[in-house]
């Protein structure tokens, strides 16, 4: 390759990362991560199966009594439970941020509500965990979503999305 080649190469190179470091963090919790400024945890969604609909995160206790617990219930026995949507974006980078109230253990969920409708359909809305391991059949499990939040900055993670494949239940599309 010729110095020009590769003086180009690199730019290109250059200019993708630039953008890739700009992208759009959605949410109503999005100034948190754009400052610097946390308790915060930005999850950098892989692999939505399209830009339909909506994506939602939710933040819980990182106990087996309380994960996936009904929020009302969690809100009226005064334990931790935030909840961001944010609309698809239609195309780009997928990063979504979520607030926690400080720095400790918690468990993240992520879902791609896909027909808007607030309510998750088994047959064609995503879910996700920062584990990223294959959901499967079966209930996820607290050991799947727990993320620890340590000092008061953004505490960063991948989520990939996760659609029901068949017989075999939920896993990645690729």
């Amino acid at each position: 390759m010729n110095r020009t080649a590769l003086f180009v190469a690199a730019a290109i190179t250059v200019s993708g990362l630039s953008s890739v470091a700009r992208a759009q963090v959605l949410g109503e919790d999005a100034a948190a991560c754009a400052s610097g400024h946390g308790p915060a945890i930005e999850v950098n969604v892989i692999g939505l199966k399209d830009r339909s609909g909506r994506l939602k995160l939710e933040l819980y206790p990182a106990t087996e009594e309380d994960f996936l617990k009904d929020d009302h219930d969690l809100v009226r026995e005064g334990k931790t439970f935030r909840r961001i949507w944010a609309n698809t974006p239609p195309s780009g980078a997928v990063t979504m941020c979520i607030r926690v109230p400080a720095p400790g253990t918690y468990a993240v969920l992520f879902t791609h509500d896909r027909d808007g409708k607030n309510k998750f359909n088994f047959w064609s809305d995503g879910a996700g965990f920062v584990s990223n391991q294959r959901l499967g059949r079966s209930r996820p499990k607290l050991r799947q979503a727990t993320i620890n939040v340590s000092g008061n900055g953004i505490t960063r993670v991948n989520i990939r999305a996760q659609y029901l494949r068949g017989l075999g239940g939920f896993g990645p599309l690729d």
